[in-house]
């Protein structure tokens, strides 16, 4: 059976992941790379499986889904991250809605599932993590903040079971790596838009992160993976608030006369 999706990836670096990411779509029509000039095996990799690969500047997660859409030739499109991988679960279920025929559906969503320190998150804030992944390319794009993307269509939705693995960090490292990437555009970006830094934000968001996480949500249910999960989540929110802090208060330096006389 021709399923006319392109699996559309977005990549920088990812050597040790890529070829688990592009095997689990080979049943798709074309596999469209489109990377953000690697400096290690990764497009060497990619070329082993298909010749649609192209780099280009990072441009945002936004940007980047965008014009690797632009890029795809079939009707449909898939988006993955390097660091994901289609479950034969949702694989055989995607294939089923195709057997059969979206009909009037655009769009659908799956749940993500995340392999963290050795075992699948199934509570807590990382799932069941819903994304909207697969549409119909004249019928959706992507929009959002940085570093938060998302898809919108413009036509019914339809949810799948089956879940879409993601191999988020390699370790505890690696997550506060990306936790501190993540805080910093996330500072900026509401520093761009004149949001105001507030004392309250700093004391009581970060609380309410891990409330939500460990216990509204019951990332307890997870064990100890759960704690750490709802801790780093906890110490990422406070670090978004102390560097729009910080943005404002070097701001606050910068615009003072040398030559007023600092208050004691």
């Amino acid at each position: 059976m021709h399923v006319p999706i392109s699996a559309c990836i977005i990549c920088f670096n990812e050597e040790r992941k890529i070829r688990r990411c592009i095997e689990s779509v080979r049943w798709c029509a074309e596999i469209v790379v489109l990377d953000s000039y690697s400096t290690d095996r990764t497009i060497a990799i990619c070329r082993e499986y298909t010749d649609r690969v192209y780099q280009h500047e990072w441009l945002g997660y936004v940007g980047q889904r965008n014009l690797v859409r632009d890029l795809a030739k079939e009707p449909w499109v898939l988006f993955l991250d390097s660091d994901e991988e289609v479950s034969p679960g949702l694989r055989d279920e995607i294939l089923g809605e195709f057997g059969r025929g979206p009909g009037r559906t655009v769009g659908y969503e799956f749940p993500r599932m995340v392999r963290y320190l050795g075992r699948w998150i199934r509570h807590g804030e990382w799932y069941p993590d819903v994304k909207l992944r697969l549409f119909h390319r004249e019928h959706g794009r992507t929009e959002g903040q940085e570093p938060h993307d998302h898809v919108v269509v413009t036509g019914p939705v339809k949810r799948l079971r089956n879940p879409l693995w993601h191999y988020t960090y390699d370790d505890v490292e690696d997550h506060m790596v990306t936790l501190n990437r993540f805080s910093t555009i996330t500072a900026q970006q509401k520093f761009v838009s004149d949001v105001r830094f507030r004392w309250s934000d700093l004391i009581f968001r970060p609380v309410f992160r891990f409330l939500k996480g460990y216990f509204l949500r019951g990332g307890f249910l997870d064990g100890a993976h759960g704690f750490v999960i709802a801790s780093l989540a906890f110490m990422g929110a406070a670090l978004k608030y102390i560097k729009l802090w910080e943005l404002q208060l070097r701001v606050k330096e910068e615009s003072r006369d040398p030559r007023e006389p600092l208050r004691k």
